[in-house]
């Protein structure tokens, strides 16, 4: 019996992001507090608080997962990548549902930029096109388990687009610019 738990423990940790095990297993098991497992991941207390909240969440089971695989996951996220490299409008919005809501943080959205918020698959994808210029620096990602992209000129992160996919379309997007946002994603670089 002590092996087969075992074995399920190890199933279940290795579903977890390699920031959250740690937090998880550092915390819950071993009883190190939050500030000491901070210092390891390199996040804040808060951020390594929640991490292991998340991590949680997921061996309990009430984690709701993606309704899209990974495998579907990447393949729209390359589509959407495809597309504005090309720029191509019709492209985008073939990939985007109609009433997709993109969500632009602070540091991303300027004054004089686009509203934080954006509202439907043509309205953003004419928009988007405007950055086809920077496409070339863009590269997929999974970030916190899920498929995304970065944008990184000169290796140097600066924005993530985080993409909520329903039905095979994008339903949602979520531009991450803010540094301190960043620093707390736990990012893997796709082949």
């Amino acid at each position: 019996m002590a092996e087969s738990v075992g074995l399920a423990l190890l199933v279940v940790l290795d579903r977890l992001t390699p920031a959250e095990r740690l937090a998880f297993v550092l915390h819950d098991i071993f009883s190190i507090s939050f500030d000491e497992i901070s210092t390891i991941v390199g996040r804040s207390a808060d951020a390594t608080r929640q991490l292991a909240s998340r991590a949680r969440r997921r061996v309990q089971g009430a984690t709701v997962e993606p309704d899209v695989d990974r495998v579907q996951q990447r393949e729209i996220a390359s589509s959407f990548l495809d597309a504005l490299r090309r720029g191509d409008v019709e492209g985008l919005v073939a990939v985007l549902d109609p009433d997709v809501v993109v969500r632009i943080d602070h540091a991303a959205g300027r004054p004089d930029g686009p509203p934080l918020e954006i509202h439907g698959a043509r309205k953003w994808a004419q928009q988007a096109v405007a950055f086809t210029r920077f496409a070339r620096f863009v590269q997929l990602a999974l970030i916190d388990g899920r498929v995304a992209l970065i944008l990184a000129p000169g290796g140097r992160l600066s924005s993530v687009l985080q993409f909520t996919a329903t039905n095979g379309k994008i339903v949602g997007v979520d531009i991450v610019s803010e540094p301190a946002r960043l620093r707390d994603l736990d990012l893997r670089i796709l082949e």
